[in-house]
């Protein structure tokens, strides 16, 4: 009689949960997964709809200036943004988080404490980058002249992929920030689901190696180091799509440029374990009319998700995109005509449990941060009508994890129940 009892409570229990989602089902709480091209928190469908911060950890370095971050995850959160990316790197200069190999600045290190207890707080996951490309806070240039004041025969910045030296400059750093403890959650960083994946680097580029060897060799060597010491997490090499030798019809599609990247062949190495895509026409084709960009803009995107789909069976997040205030001729109208198109391609793939699995906007910025303005940076707060666009593509794709959700919900009850069928109701994704 009691098991008889037990088993209707069970019962009653898991069809209300097919219709009224439990607290799982939408919950921020865990480490973020995949399961084929598609991204799982919880065993539910998870979009990584968001943005890039970069400025998190300096800003926040100081403490009077603490409240801009809460500001910004608090603005994001109203607004349904899921993700933010921002630098777990500065490299000698100004502020630096890394004085030199293996010497860190507390005060910065702090700083990054906080924003990832903030974007806790207010249910945010967080990418991080190990390393910039460019000689912005640093980049791979600093670790080149640090290994060449060290006695190193390196010449060009783009011996960071390649000495020995300069590569256990950057896996010390890695672990570094790994085995970080974080002063204000006490969590090491290598075990806080807060963060949802490491970043190899901010868009490496290798234009002395066109032919990719170097950068698919050093790709293949970090992200086995990376995922020795971290099993927890999630790992992307922060690669724009450029395509190589792996695909030459595709590299047609490439802005002018040499850049020593292959998005097929880099993206295959084990250890990635989703795809990145950053665009910006207006940056790359300067001089084309705003039909010619945006003509690149559907193309790049369309070619990238069937790619991360068909070819590479991994998820895929268009990791930066915007349009940029400061360029001639910039309207409101078509800074919006952007972000619809990339969140109309992400939209479409996902309702169809598809590849595209979010995009990240360059830049969010709050009030008081002037000096971080790039012509790219958004407000949440200021009424916009791109800020409205970025809220509908969140209702939308939170309305498309509900949907998946019950689904999985009602699969898990018939499986419990082992006889019948339970009558699905009808769910409709409107466009």
């Amino acid at each position: 009689m009691k098991l008889l009892c037990l088993f209707l409570f069970l019962a009653i229990v898991i069809q209300l949960s097919c219709w009224e989602l439990g607290a799982d089902a939408l919950s921020s709480n865990g480490f973020v997964r995949t399961k084929g091209v598609q991204f799982s928190l919880n065993g539910y469908p998870y979009y990584a709809n968001g943005f890039n911060a970069y400025w998190l950890m300096y800003v926040a370095s100081d403490p009077s200036q603490r409240s801009k971050i809460s500001t910004a995850f608090q603005d994001a959160s109203r607004h349904g943004l899921t993700v933010a990316r921002t630098w777990a790197f500065s490299d000698g200069g100004y502020r630096a988080l890394q004085y030199s190999p293996g010497s860190y600045n507390e005060d910065m290190f702090q700083g990054l404490d906080f924003a990832l207890a903030e974007a806790r707080r207010h249910g945010i996951k967080i990418i991080l980058s190990f390393a910039n490309n460019y000689e912005s806070f640093g980049g791979r240039k600093q670790y080149v002249d640090w290994a060449r004041s060290r006695g190193r025969p390196v010449s060009s910045e783009d011996d960071f992929f390649t000495d020995s030296l300069v590569k256990d400059f950057y896996k010390n750093h890695i672990k570094a920030v790994l085995n970080r403890f974080n002063t204000f959650t006490k969590v090491h960083y290598k075990d806080d689901p807060t963060i949802m994946a490491w970043e190899l680097m901010n868009e490496p580029r290798c234009p002395s190696d066109p032919s990719g060897r170097a950068i698919q060799a050093w790709i293949t060597e970090m992200a086995a180091h990376v995922k020795s010491l971290d099993r927890n997490h999630l790992l992307e090499a922060g690669l724009e799509g450029f395509y190589g030798q792996s695909s030459p019809q595709s590299k047609t599609l490439n802005p002018p440029g040499q850049f020593g990247t292959d998005f097929i062949a880099n993206n295959r190495i084990p250890g990635i374990d989703f795809v990145t895509v950053h665009s910006y026409p207006d940056e790359w084709f300067p001089d084309s009319s705003e039909q010619s960009q945006m003509d690149f803009l559907n193309k790049w995107l369309d070619a990238h998700i069937q790619d991360a789909q068909n070819v590479l069976h991994k998820p895929i997040i268009l990791a930066e995109f915007g349009k940029s205030m400061k360029k001639p001729g910039y309207t409101p109208a078509q800074r919006d005509i952007v972000f619809n198109t990339v969140y109309s391609k992400i939209y479409g793939s996902a309702k169809r449990g598809g590849a595209a699995a979010g995009g990240l906007f360059w830049q969010l910025l709050v009030n008081g941060i002037d000096n971080f303005q790039d012509g790219y940076g958004i407000i949440l707060s200021q009424s916009s009508s791109t800020v409205n666009v970025i809220s509908q593509q969140s209702r939308k794709l939170t309305l498309i994890r509900k949907i998946f959700a019950r689904m999985i919900n009602v699969e898990k009850w018939k499986r419990a129940r082992g006889r019948g069928q339970v009558r699905k109701r009808g769910h409709n994704i409107k466009n």
